[in-house]
């Protein structure tokens, strides 16, 4: 790969790969990694993910939702297309929206270990309700545990005006 070693990207197969295999049920080993080249910088990531489907596990319909995971790295960094395929596993998953937020964030720390990390499911309405559930993670014993604890007890404080998504 262009401007990156052979060893910097050892383990990434799935970007460039012309014979994708989209897994339908939730699979976190489709997961990937490659190496941080600024360790010395703190900077966020960002991921928007408007396609995002799971199930309901008791109706078994579908529920639609923007997923949006932000991270500041440490050394490993996730690779997008196995985060594409990664939660498109959940399609024919059966769990409520929190439960798939947490997952999502918890699979993502195991993966990385970042210095922080949030996600945050806009889910869109259903049965008149839209559902938006947020959790968060800083490494212990770090600035990053602190600046969890303030974005979570402050989180959502002015919400964006919900208009049907």
């Amino acid at each position: 790969m262009i401007g990156r070693t052979t060893e910097e990207t050892n383990g990434i197969s799935l970007l460039g790969n012309q014979g994708t295999k989209y897994e339908m049920d939730y699979n976190p080993s489709v997961l990937e990694t490659f190496e941080n080249k600024h360790k010395g910088n703190d900077y966020f990531v960002k991921f928007n993910c408007p396609e995002f489907t799971s199930l309901c596990p008791i109706t078994g319909q579908p529920d639609f939702a923007t997923i949006t995971v932000s991270y500041v790295p440490n050394i490993k960094m996730v690779e997008s297309k196995s985060l594409k395929l990664y939660l498109f596993s959940f399609r024919n998953h059966g769990d409520f929206h929190e439960d798939c937020i947490n997952i999502i964030m918890k699979d993502l720390i195991a993966l990385m270990d970042p210095k922080y990390i949030e996600v945050w499911g806009k889910f869109t309405p259903r049965g008149g309700i839209s559902i938006d559930p947020y959790c968060n993670y800083g490494q212990a014993n770090t600035r990053w545990e602190e600046i969890a604890f303030n974005r979570l007890a402050n989180h959502d404080l002015y919400p964006e005006k919900v208009d049907n998504r």
